[in-house]
């Protein structure tokens, strides 16, 4: 399959994927190059608020956001491991830009600052990521595991993570319930 890059674009699991960790998912690609791909699940909440990942970290925090801020499962890999996804890039410790607008942050600064109520405009915070080795992501494409749309922010950060998998399948134009499980090539 010929090399394409997918940084800013959402994965959409088609209805035939099997894998626990990505039935039903939608992942927003971080970094695609030919090293492989990193992305973070954004669509589904695990039984954790940040208020509660911050007390793991021994972090304080008073504001009212961190309360019921839910925390995404990013992905089976290093799950006790945060990122936090969001808007502006900003200046970090640790910080990933996506694009000019969009980055990935792994250091306790963003963390903090959160906690303090010093929050970036918008912000996803997950615990583990997804990845896939070099031409992995191509392979799975080819096999139909998964759909693939320009990624929209929005989706991201102003809708609740139950809504996301459906705004993102009408960028596409198509209603989730309509796909088949059924794979094949014409």
């Amino acid at each position: 399959m010929q090399s394409v890059d997918l940084t800013h674009h959402f994965l959409i699991a088609m209805p035939a994927m099997t894998d626990p960790f990505f039935a039903k998912t939608l992942t927003y690609i971080c970094e695609h190059s030919d090293q492989g791909a990193l992305g973070l699940v954004v669509n589904r909440p695990i039984d954790l608020t940040l208020k509660d990942l911050l007390d793991q970290l021994d972090i304080s925090s008073d504001d009212q956001l961190t309360r019921r801020f839910p925390i995404m499962f990013g992905g089976p890999i290093q799950l006790d491991r945060g990122f936090v996804l969001h808007q502006p890039v900003g200046e970090w410790q640790s910080t990933m830009a996506v694009n000019d607008d969009v980055g990935l942050t792994t250091s306790l600064d963003i963390l903090r600052a959160i906690a303090n109520g010093e929050t970036p405009r918008q912000l996803l915070v997950a615990l583990g990521y997804s990845g896939w080795a070099p031409g992995q992501i191509e392979h799975e494409l080819s096999q139909n595991a998964w759909l693939t749309v320009p990624a929209s922010p929005a989706i991201i950060f102003e809708l609740p993570a139950e809504e996301r998998l459906t705004a993102a399948m009408q960028l596409l134009g198509v209603d989730f319930s309509s796909l088949s499980d059924e794979v094949g090539h014409a």
